[in-house]
């Protein structure tokens, strides 16, 4: 999903100016929102999916758009944006990330490999696409049932055979899922730690 507007975004949220920083993230919030709803529109129509993905009178999902990209760009948008504090995560994932939000509910997930040439997600992903939207993470109640719900009424797999550890004390799985115009869109479920927000 990387293209010149998102690359661009992507450079943005390393800037200087406030301004430019809100303006990108939240061009980059809208472009992976809008393509990973396009991918779950169905899913919202089950009710015991929906009451898992949803919360709120708004009844939206809640969603985190994760950004690969390469270890320099990492450190400078850490940098420029006040060295937001890394997430723990698990030592056999080739993943360093950190979170950023900005007004309106826009919430970034920036990602890039801790090991540089190795066989990681991330890194296959940036060599093989470059910086760019890698990911659309939906937070859910109960991890299990949603997985349940969606291999049955769905036929949607996840990518690892059960859940497994995720940053931060979570619990993740994938799901590589088509969207229009014969685009595929990588959503990560994730149920957080018993307080139940991401810490």
């Amino acid at each position: 999903m990387a293209d010149g507007d998102v690359t661009e975004f992507i450079q943005s949220l390393g800037a200087t100016a406030s301004t430019e920083r809100i303006r990108a993230a939240a061009a980059l919030f809208e472009q992976g929102s809008r393509l990973a709803f396009s991918a779950i529109e169905s899913w919202l129509k089950s009710a015991p999916l929906a009451s898992l993905l949803t919360d709120g009178p708004s009844h939206r999902a809640e969603l985190t758009v994760g950004i690969a990209v390469h270890p320099g760009t990492f450190d400078l948008i850490r940098s420029t944006n006040g060295s937001p504090r890394l997430a723990d995560v698990p030592p056999d994932q080739d993943v360093r990330e950190f979170e950023l939000e900005f007004p309106g509910g826009v919430r970034l997930d920036i990602l890039t490999t801790s090991k540089p040439g190795g066989d990681g997600a991330v890194d296959r992903y940036l060599r093989k696409f470059g910086e760019g939207i890698q990911q659309v993470e939906i937070l859910v109640s109960d991890i299990e049932r949603a997985t349940e719900i969606l291999g049955a009424e769905f036929e949607v797999r996840p990518v690892y055979p059960s859940t497994r550890a995720g940053a931060d004390g979570t619990r993740v799985n994938f799901f590589l899922v088509s969207a229009p115009d014969n685009k595929k869109v990588l959503i990560e479920l994730v149920q957080t730690n018993p307080s139940g927000r991401l810490q």
